[in-house]
């Protein structure tokens, strides 16, 4: 978890707190929602292939789960095995599909593979996951935009990837022909030597630019399929693991260094313009939390539906979009 959900822990343990049973969601729930700013109710979503302690794996042949590979046969096993429930053989399933049969469908196809990774998503508000799933929902009629993420680390020995080209392109394929995205509206950084390169600097510059440019009504999708980390904590003492989540850009061992899950909620999560819908697809390493979001679902077949993820501070979280500290929130801590 970022420094965002996590820093006000110490001096909320030290108040007086009111009473509430550790495991009494809706309470919680109310109080959270009751106290949310209006610049936290902005519609962002994130699908991971794993929780923060799991890894990502990497598959070996796309055409496994019947993708095309326009550029080898290996491919992201987060991307590939959701194209493959969502576009199979360039088809739209007839019947509609559930969040929850969505991300079943991922956790039971990975299972299967061999995989152990469990797919979640992850909210800035609560999602009915029994609804129809969808990466743009029909209240956003405005300009689709997207940045489109996929680092082979070509030539990096080791840390070299195989699959991440094969994510983007089948992804780009699927957004244009199923969600109406136009090419002039999609951002692709890829190491492959044709689009931009994906350093921490070209990274940084197409999420600031595409929430710049995003107004009310607009969507905005974002994947990433590379590598993803954790590493030390930057010294402000906000992880009970004392770890940070981050993307690893191209250049990360020549000076561009990683991308830690605080820049991305500075820079994609709070200035947000209101009414826009954001969905960000994470396709590495260690990612399940890393644009900090508040309630969370988990394919492990254990959740019906969304809940507050208690493993995060949320009154840290309400703190810095303005709002108040909620007493009865810090016994909701694990």
């Amino acid at each position: 978890m970022g420094r965002f959900l996590r820093k006000l822990r110490k001096r909320l343990e030290e108040t007086v707190q009111e009473q509430l049973a550790p495991d009494d969601e809706q309470t919680a729930r109310a109080a959270f929602e009751e106290n949310k700013p209006d610049a936290m109710k902005n519609d962002i979503r994130m699908i991971s292939g794993c929780e923060d302690a799991q890894t990502s794996a990497d598959v070996s042949n796309v055409g496994s789960f019947r993708l095309p590979d326009p550029a080898g046969r290996a491919g992201g096993a987060c991307t590939s095995t959701l194209l493959s429930i969502l576009y199979k053989d360039e088809t739209i399933p007839e019947d509609d599909m559930s969040f929850t049969e969505v991300l079943s469908k991922m956790r039971d196809e990975l299972s299967g593979k061999g995989f152990t990774q469990i797919p979640q998503l992850t909210a800035s508000n609560p999602i009915d996951v029994n609804t129809d799933f969808d990466l743009v929902p029909k209240s956003a009629t405005g300009t689709r935009r997207a940045v489109m993420i996929g680092i082979n680390y070509v030539g990096h020995n080791p840390g070299e990837l195989r699959g991440c080209h094969n994510d983007v392109l089948n992804m780009k394929n699927y957004i244009m022909n199923v969600h109406g995205f136009e090419e002039d509206n999609i951002v692709v950084l890829m190491d492959d030597g044709e689009n931009e390169s994906p350093t921490a600097e070209n990274i940084l510059n197409a999420y600031k630019q595409i929430v710049a440019d995003s107004e009310e009504g607009d969507a905005i999708f974002l994947h990433y399929s590379g590598h993803g980390t954790k590493i030390r904590d930057d010294d402000r003492n906000e992880e009970d693991d004392g770890y940070d989540e981050a993307l690893v850009p191209l250049d990360y061992n020549e000076g561009g260094g990683m991308i830690r899950d605080d820049d991305l909620y500075d820079i994609l999560v709070k200035p947000l313009a209101a009414g826009v819908h954001m969905v960000s697809l994470m396709d590495c390493c260690h990612s399940g939390t890393i644009l900090d979001l508040p309630y969370i679902f988990k394919a492990d077949g254990n959740d019906a539906e969304m809940h507050l993820d208690n493993s995060i501070d949320l009154n840290g979280l309400l703190q810095q979009f303005g709002g108040a500290a909620i007493s009865l929130l810090s016994n909701f801590f694990r």
